[in-house]
């Protein structure tokens, strides 16, 4: 166990956690909603800090980010747990593990290791992803600031319910996110996610304000996000709140989890949400889990930049300096000229 930080002590041995937006009060003995954070005599402890329960190397597509140094790989992992409990997560195996199998499995790896790692392997960056990975903060934070020193960049792929104290101490270290925007409707993130909207959308202003670069992905889900109207807020929030060229990748359920009687999306809604985000003035939109439409387009001349082929890269045209080789106006993202 490590102590955990983002924490205050409160009166007798009671605390509470400041690492998420639930900000659980906890009395001693007490887990967080997450249920990887313990309170044991007045101090808050991590239980999964190096407790990796996956690890694999996946391309920076599959997280996904197509305006992050485009077909590069990143080291990917996760530790069990998670402070939403959604009912179609693809996940859930790992994410619910603590809170349905009262279980924390995995093997340590040290951040030193996971950052060795990263460079056998040749990745341009290491991903905190599968699980959330706000609640393994602790261990992300060691391993982010490790990598900075060797030239390795940090994704978070989150939920995006982090407190804003959590992203005031990372966000010198973290360099990419991809967000779930799950809905616009803070009576779905209750129902389905067990939290809500508005710190999601919270934290995506911080995270702009930052500086991070941010791509936002919607699971559109039928009878539950996928009203036209719902999904022209989103858009409408991402073009004003995080700018036009914030890419917004609208990805097709299948049924999952808890929601195994939802039928999956049909691809004439992703179409349609995806003639929506335009119609917002988004300049980047790609459809998810459809074996088509995640190619790279010059926002100004419609010149084809990245072909992309499944989570793979096979041309670019973006140039070393990350503009466009047909009217040379520069591609939003970062490291789009990158060749590997």
């Amino acid at each position: 166990m490590k102590e955990a930080l983002l924490y205050q002590k409160l009166a007798g041995t009671k605390v509470q956690c400041r690492l998420c937006a639930h900000y659980c009060v906890l009395d001693n003995g007490r887990k967080g909603l997450c249920q990887v954070r313990e309170n044991r005599g007045g101090i808050l402890y991590t239980l999964v800090y190096g407790r990796t329960i996956t690890q694999n190397v996946d391309p920076i597509e599959k997280k996904p980010l197509n305006h992050f140094y485009p077909g590069s790989r990143s080291f990917s992992i996760a530790t069990p747990g998670c402070n939403m409990r959604c009912t179609w997560c693809q996940n859930w195996e790992i994410s619910q593990m603590p809170r349905e199998q009262h279980l924390i499995a995995g093997h340590e790896l040290s951040p030193a290791d996971v950052v060795s790692a990263a460079q056998r392997f040749a990745c341009r960056s290491i991903a905190y992803t599968y699980t959330e990975p706000t609640i393994f903060f602790e261990y992300v934070y060691d391993t982010a600031r490790l990598a900075r020193t060797v030239g390795i960049a940090n994704v978070c792929v989150s939920n995006g319910y982090m407190s804003a104290e959590m992203l005031k101490l990372f966000h010198p270290y973290l360099d990419a996110a991809n967000i779930d925007l799950k809905a616009f409707r803070d009576e779905t993130y209750r129902k389905y996610a067990g939290a809500g909207l508005q710190p999601v959308l919270d934290s995506l202003k911080r995270l702009s304000d930052y500086g991070v670069w941010i791509e936002i992905t919607t699971l559109v889900i039928p009878g539950v996000n996928d009203d036209p109207h719902e999904l022209q807020e989103i858009a409408e929030f991402i073009a004003t709140e995080l700018g036009t060229e914030t890419p917004w990748h609208l990805s097709r359920f299948f049924p999952q989890y808890q929601m195994q009687q939802t039928p999956a999306t049909a691809p004439a809604t992703l179409h349609r949400a995806k003639e929506i985000g335009h119609a917002a003035g988004l300049k980047y939109i790609y459809l998810g889990n459809l074996a088509e439409e995640t190619d790279t387009c010059c926002s100004t001349c419609g010149k084809l930049l990245i072909r992309r082929s499944g989570f793979g890269v096979s041309s670019t045209q973006v140039d070393s300096d990350g503009c466009c080789p047909g009217c040379g106006v520069r591609v939003a993202g970062v490291g789009m000229g990158y060749k590997g």
